[in-house]
């Protein structure tokens, strides 16, 4: 699922305290020509607030299984993030389909300042200090995807250091 992103570390869900966090769930209707046949479709992202997230989505006739299988789903793509002092290393933009989110760090005590799914990721990831902006599409699904595209393009400065075979002091100071 993550292979277009080089710096990607999967992460296994074993011995890592997992909190999920339900970001939507729609009712999906199927006409039949028996009549119409409801089911439900979860959106599920689970993190441990210290770098560790994934989402997952689940589908099921009741909205329990759904969250459930979307629960499940989720556990098998986590990945880690770099933060660095409750924020992000860099400014970064990330879409998807007609979904774009720009995340920026911010200075302690700003707080998360997102909306509806971009904050529940951010919140899961652990970080504490952040702007964001959500544009184009609002449809959770792929606003979620876009937020987990701009984050797993995160790099912090010892993974650059290591890229470019120079030091840390590099980096900075060029």
């Amino acid at each position: 699922m993550y292979q277009k992103y080089k710096n990607a570390e999967l992460v296994k869900p074993s011995g890592i305290d997992l909190k999920d966090r339900l970001v939507g769930v729609q009712r999906v209707t199927k006409v039949t020509k028996g009549g119409r046949a409801f089911g439900f479709s979860a959106i599920v992202v689970v993190g441990d607030e210290a770098g560790v997230v994934g989402h997952g989505l689940g589908k099921s006739k009741d909205v329990a299984t759904a969250i459930a299988k979307a629960v499940e789903d989720a556990k098998k793509n986590l990945v880690r993030i770099p933060i660095i002092k409750g924020t992000l290393p860099h400014e970064q933009k990330g879409k998807f389909g007609g979904a774009r989110v720009n995340i920026i760090p911010a200075a302690p005590g700003t707080g998360v300042i997102a909306g509806g799914a971009v904050r529940t990721v951010l919140e899961a990831v652990g970080v504490h200090d952040v702007l964001s902006k959500s544009q184009g599409s609002s449809n959770p699904h792929n606003v979620v995807k876009a937020t987990f595209d701009a984050l797993l393009q995160l790099r912090d400065a010892n993974s650059i250091a290591k890229d470019r075979g120079i030091s840390l002091e590099k980096v900075f100071n060029g």
